[in-house]
């Protein structure tokens, strides 16, 4: 199983037995930025349900995890295939979660599987909203 950590100029990097990952990440002044520049798409991994309490304006859904409970998080095995319907491999894409866990392991999965334009958002959809000075919705 392969490790996160820190590496050089705040781009992360996972190690395999296999590989090295590069996971490119921004933080939310420059998503807002690209996403506003129209050439970046946002790709939200969070559970429907999060989702649907609020997201990005024209941001696609792909949940990472299909049930997270106390005890456990089950992975949608069908993550990937499901992002490649949606995007091309070549397409720019910011990653994004609640707070940048999730997302990050979404990234990681994508560059492996051939993405090449792939964006963690450090901080998640949280570090969006306190970047535009708006509170999440509480249910």
């Amino acid at each position: 199983m392969g490790s996160l950590r820190g590496g050089e100029y705040g781009k992360q990097v996972e190690e395999t037995s296999e590989e090295r990952v590069v996971i490119r990440s921004v933080d939310a002044e420059e998503a807002c930025a690209l996403l506003s520049s129209g050439r970046h798409q946002y790709l939200d991994v969070r559970m429907w349900e999060d989702f649907d309490k609020g997201h990005v304006a024209g941001a696609r859904n792909v949940p990472y995890y299909l049930s997270v409970t106390p005890r456990a998080k089950e992975k949608n095995p069908h993550f990937v295939r499901q992002v490649a319907a949606l995007y091309t491999t070549d397409e720019p894409i910011i990653v994004g979660c609640r707070s940048g866990i999730r997302s990050k392991l979404a990234t990681a999965d994508l560059v492996a599987a051939g993405f090449k334009n792939v964006s963690n958002l450090e901080g998640g959809y949280l570090s969006l909203l306190r970047a535009a000075n708006q509170q999440p919705h509480e249910p």
